[in-house]
């Protein structure tokens, strides 16, 4: 069950790591440059992130998003260009845990350590009460798996656990990457609930995922990104309906004579299943409206008339196309594959 938390510490903005003047909570990314050999992974990227939304980033294998989120974090250095939180580059922050969260590598607990031990190892060395592992532990719900070496997990409990590190601070930014790996559905569930709570109460939630389901009714916005460069900064709904993919479906049971209509007056007919009689049809070229005008005026019977739009993995697939990189999975291991992601 989810649940409000005491904040543990400073919850002065400036305190908390924010420059005066600066909207806390807001990230930025300003020309954003980062290579791995002669690879670009990264490249002249810029965007912003802002609070009181889920923020979904996207982009196919390989496009940069991982490599996007350690320069936030300040895990890399760019070879160009700026990250910054609350108009601060991370390495500023007086008290980055409790300014950023971060999941990027849920694998990264000790495995011969408990759960707890883990984040009460985590809560001293940044001055949090030990206090904090518990309240994490039952956030997360991990209760019953807190003595339990980290080990012994399944990716799920490990995600959940790099939930609840990233929480220690009770921070104002959160960023995850791939949090849904290996979670089951109600797993995903809470996942979903959690970031959107997370954002209702005005924190920033910049999270990357393939999951394009869950995103489509998770993110409020979308940055997509191709090859390390932007494609894409648009509301999810924006973005959706950029797609070219929209169809009208019609069904009739006279479609012989509505299929010579549509065809005359320009548009596309694909039959799709029919059932008792009555043909389905898919409809592109011409708008909903315009194929009823024409049903009338010939007086065809209509028993369906439905405007389609494309899902978000439909407008994502068409959108970032020319974006794939298909890279030799035994290409080497390292910097060059990790900013490869």
């Amino acid at each position: 069950m989810l649940g409000r938390v005491n904040r543990p510490g400073n919850t002065g903005a400036v305190g908390r790591g924010t420059a005066r003047g600066q909207t806390p909570g807001l990230i930025e990314a300003h020309e954003l440059t980062k290579r791995f050999g002669d690879k670009v992974a990264v490249d002249h990227l810029s965007f912003t992130v802002e609070p009181g939304r889920v923020t979904g980033f996207l982009g196919p294998n390989g496009a940069g998003k991982s490599t996007t989120m350690r320069l936030i974090c300040g895990l890399d250095r760019p070879d160009a260009g700026t990250a910054a939180i609350g108009g601060l580059a991370y390495h500023q922050l007086a008290r980055p845990l409790a300014t950023v969260g971060a999941l990027l590598e849920a694998r990264s607990a000790h495995p011969g350590r408990g759960a707890r031990n883990h984040l009460l190892f985590l809560a001293q060395t940044q001055g949090f009460p030990a206090r904090r592992a518990d309240e994490v532990i039952d956030l997360v719900g991990l209760r019953d798996a807190a003595r339990k070496r980290v080990g012994g997990f399944s990716l799920g409990m490990t995600q959940r656990l790099g939930i609840a590190a990233a929480m220690l601070g009770d921070p104002r930014v959160l960023l995850l990457d791939e949090p849904g790996n290996g979670l089951d559905p109600e797993g995903i569930r809470w996942v979903r609930t959690f970031m959107r709570q997370l954002a209702a109460e005005g924190r920033t939630v910049l999270v990357s995922s393939h999951l394009m389901s869950e995103m489509s009714v998770t993110a409020d916005h979308l940055i997509v990104i191709g090859r390390g460069k932007l494609i894409a900064d648009a509301s999810t709904q924006e973005f959706i309906q950029r797609s070219s993919e929209r169809s009208v479906l019609v069904r009739t049971p006279d479609p012989a004579r509505l299929r010579k209509l549509i065809t005359a007056e320009g548009g596309t007919v694909a039959s799709e299943d029919s059932a008792d009689g009555v043909a389905s049809l898919a409809v592109t070229g011409i708008a909903a409206p315009r194929i009823g005008e024409l049903a009338a005026s010939a007086s065809v019977v209509l028993h369906e008339l439905t405007p389609r739009v494309a899902s978000l993995e439909e407008a994502f697939m068409e959108l970032t196309a020319d974006s794939v990189e298909f890279g030799d999975a035994s290409a080497g291991a390292g910097g060059a594959n990790r900013g490869a992601r």
